[in-house]
């Protein structure tokens, strides 16, 4: 089951609203308390955790949270956000090529069976995708996704900077 009730979501909600009031080690613990009222190995207390760990500098406690999550069965949304987080945290934690294997597997999810929120989260996975990338030594690759997914949100030079980004990656002694 990967859902809590009502009440326990607002809590969630409302402590991470409060994250930048708290002391690192004082919203673990506000966080893991609230986790605790989940059945052990819950993911989306897994997640909550794991979430928590990296907010506040732990990434090397968030990483193993974060896969336990997802082998729990996370889903939706936060299915999503835990492989992104997960992902930017292997990046920081100097593991870039694991990172972009997991964002290259997301990317590839056909946004056919996503739910409208979870597909809203593509230009995310793009994003630290390309710092990834970059950090991988794959840096017009990076450039040329930024840049792609940037183009379609601006008012206007969508296709000339869509184009401008494949031609990167075309094109790499340029």
């Amino acid at each position: 089951m990967t859902t809590a009730s009502p009440d326990w979501e607002q809590r969630i909600a409302a402590l991470w609203a409060a994250i930048e009031v708290h002391q690192p080690g004082d919203f673990r613990a506000q966080m893991t308390r609230l986790a605790d009222e989940l059945p052990i190995g819950h993911p989306l207390a897994l997640f909550e955790v794991a979430s928590a760990n990296d907010s506040t500098g732990e990434p090397g406690a968030a990483a193993p949270l974060y896969r336990q999550a997802l082998r729990a069965g996370l889903t939706g949304y936060r299915r999503r956000r835990a492989v992104i987080q997960l992902a930017g945290t292997l990046r920081n934690l100097g593991r870039a090529d694991e990172s972009v294997a997991l964002l290259t597997a997301e990317r590839e999810l056909d946004p056919a069976s996503l739910d409208e929120a979870t597909a809203g989260l593509g230009d995310a996975v793009d994003a630290f995708l390309a710092l990834a990338l970059a950090d991988s030594g794959r840096e017009r690759e990076a450039v040329a996704l930024a840049l792609n997914a940037l183009s379609r949100h601006l008012p206007r030079y969508n296709r000339s900077l869509a184009c401008y980004a494949e031609a990167l990656c075309d094109d790499p002694g340029r």
